[in-house]
C-alpha cells in the first residue's frame, strides 16, 4: 500500500492519512476506528462480524502502538542487512576425488546385471496404468 507523500524509505516514519477516525488512544497514538478496520477486512477479502471487527480493532491498535515505538528508535549509523546473523557459504569447494570401485558401489544391491543395479520394472510392465 502507498501512503501519499511517504518515502519507501522511511515506511516506519509516516504520517497516517486521514482515516474514519483522527482520535488519539491513551498512548497520544492516532486510535482506529471499528470503520477502518472494516475496511481494511473489505481491502483484504474478509467477512468478518461486529464482534470479531472489535477484537481485531484493540490488537491492531495495540499492534500499531508497538511498531510506532520501534519507529522512534534511532537507526542512523546502523548498517542495512538483509538477516540477523552473518551467513557464509557451508557448501565444501566441488573437488574431483576418486570414485568407489565398482564391486563396493555395487556390494549391497540386492540384484545386479554386470556393472548395473537390477530394478523392477515400472513403466511398460504387464500392470502398467500408464499405458
Amino acid at each position: 500500500m502507498r501512503w501519499p507523500g511517504v518515502a519507501r524509505s522511511h515506511a516506519l516514519r509516516y504520517k497516517w492519512p486521514a482515516m474514519a477516525s483522527d482520535s488519539t488512544n491513551k498512548a497520544g497514538n492516532r486510535a482506529l476506528a471499528l470503520e477502518d478496520v472494516r475496511h481494511v477486512a473489505m481491502l483484504s477479502r474478509l467477512a468478518l462480524g461486529d464482534e470479531h471487527l472489535k477484537r481485531l480493532t484493540a490488537q491492531l491498535e495495540s499492534i500499531l502502538g508497538y511498531v510506532a515505538k520501534i519507529s522512534e528508535v534511532d537507526v542512523s549509523g546502523v548498517e542495512p542487512m538483509a538477516h540477523a546473523l552473518p551467513l557464509h557459504n557451508v557448501f565444501r569447494d566441488d573437488v574431483v576425488e576418486p570414485s568407489l570401485p565398482l564391486d563396493k558401489v555395487l556390494m549391497n544391491a540386492p540384484e545386479t546385471d554386470g556393472p548395473f543395479f537390477k530394478v523392477p520394472k515400472v513403466i511398460g510392465g504387464d500392470e502398467d496404468s500408464a499405458g
